[in-house]
C-alpha cells in the first residue's frame, strides 16, 4: 500500500498565522502538525509517502523531511495549484499509487490510539474497495456521517445532514482499493469547483464495497483546521505526553519501532536535534531498545 498526505490549502480560518508558512508545518506541541498524519502512515506499514503541498511550500517540507530515507521512508513530493477538493489527491498522485492500493490521510488530522498500529495493518491487509474512519461526534451535522449495518457495511454516507442518522463522523482517514484511480477520474466537479470525497465515497458505497470501522473509547481524532481547535490539541499532546511519559507521533521513534531504522540511526537523528527535550527523547528510546 502506498500513502499521500494532503498537505495543501491556503489555511484561510488560520489566517494570519499562515498567511507565509503552511498550515501543516505550524507546531502542535513540541513537534510540526505533519509529523502526525505521517506516524500514521508509518504505523500501517507505509513506507513509499507522497506529500502533496501547495506550490510555494515544496521547499520547506523537503527541508523538514527530505527524502524520508533517514527514517527508512521513500518520500516524494507533488503540488496542488490551489484547493480543488480532497478527491484530487488521487489524480495528482496516480502516479506514486501505480498498481497499488492507497492510504490518504488529511494533514491537518490527529489521530490517537492504543494498539493503532494492529488497527491499521490489519485494515490494510484485509481491504476490500473502500475503509473509512469513523469516530463518535456530538455534533455530526458539522461532518460527513456515515450509516452502518450489523456488519460495518456502509448504507448511507451524508455530508453536513440536518437530520444525522448517526453520531459518527468520517474522519480524514481513506483506505481504497487500486481503483480508486478510475473512479476519481469520473468524477465531475461539485458547485464549489472540487472534487469530492463524498462523491468518491459514495462510488464504493453503490457498489457494497463500503466499509466504516469505529474509533471509538480509547482513541482521539482531533482536526487542526481553526485557531481553537489547534489550541486544543496542542494542550491535548502536551497533557498526555506530560503524563505518560512518551511523546505522539514522534516518527524517530515509530521508524524504530516498526524496524523501518536501527537504533544507531535513531539515535543520530536525537543527536542531531539534542538540544531540545524532543532529541533528547529520541536519543532516550535508542538507548532504552539497545539496552
Amino acid at each position: 500500500m502506498r500513502g499521500i498526505i494532503l498537505a495543501g490549502g491556503n489555511g484561510t480560518r488560520l489566517h494570519p498565522a499562515t498567511l507565509a508558512v503552511s498550515k501543516q508545518l505550524l507546531p502542535v506541541g513540541d513537534k510540526p502538525m505533519i509529523y502526525y498524519p505521517l506516524s500514521v502512515l508509518m504505523l500501517a506499514g507505509i513506507r513509499d509517502v507522497l506529500v502533496i503541498t501547495m506550490p510555494g511550500d515544496t521547499p520547506q517540507f523537503r527541508r523538514l523531511l527530505g527524502d524520508g530515507s533517514h527514517l527508512g521512508l521513500n518520500i516524494t513530493y507533488a503540488r496542488q495549484d490551489e484547493p480543488r477538493g480532497i478527491a484530487e489527491a488521487f489524480l495528482i498522485g496516480a502516479g506514486h499509487v501505480g498498481a497499488d492500493d492507497v492510504a490518504l490521510v488529511l494533514g491537518d488530522n490527529i489521530f490517537h490510539g492504543n494498539a493503532f498500529s494492529e488497527l491499521l495493518e490489519r485494515e490494510s491487509a484485509n481491504l476490500n474497495g473502500c475503509t473509512l474512519f469513523g469516530y463518535p461526534v456530538t455534533d455530526p451535522e458539522r461532518y460527513g456521517v456515515g450509516e452502518t449495518d450489523g456488519e460495518g457495511r456502509l448504507v448511507s454516507i451524508e455530508e453536513k445532514p440536518l437530520r444525522p442518522r448517526s453520531n459518527r463522523a468520517i474522519t480524514g482517514l481513506y483506505f481504497y482499493d487500486n481503483d480508486v484511480l478510475e473512479l476519481a477520474k469520473d468524477l465531475r466537479p461539485s458547485a464549489r469547483g472540487e472534487l469530492e470525497i463524498t462523491d468518491l465515497n459514495h462510488a464504493y458505497l453503490k457498489r457494497g464495497q463500503a466499509r466504516l470501522v469505529d474509533l471509538g473509547r480509547g482513541f482521539a481524532w482531533l482536526d487542526t483546521g481553526t485557531p481553537e481547535s489547534l489550541l486544543q490539541a496542542s494542550m491535548y499532546v502536551r497533557t498526555l505526553e506530560e503524563r505518560q511519559g512518551v511523546r505522539i507521533a514522534c516518527i524517530e521513534e515509530v521508524a524504530l519501532r516498526m524496524g523501518y531504522i536501527g537504533v544507531e540511526q535513531c539515535h543520530r537523528l536525537g543527536e542531531n536535534i539534542g538540544k531540545s527535550a524532543y532529541g533528547q527523547y529520541v536519543m532516550a528510546i535508542a538507548d532504552e531498545l539497545a539496552a
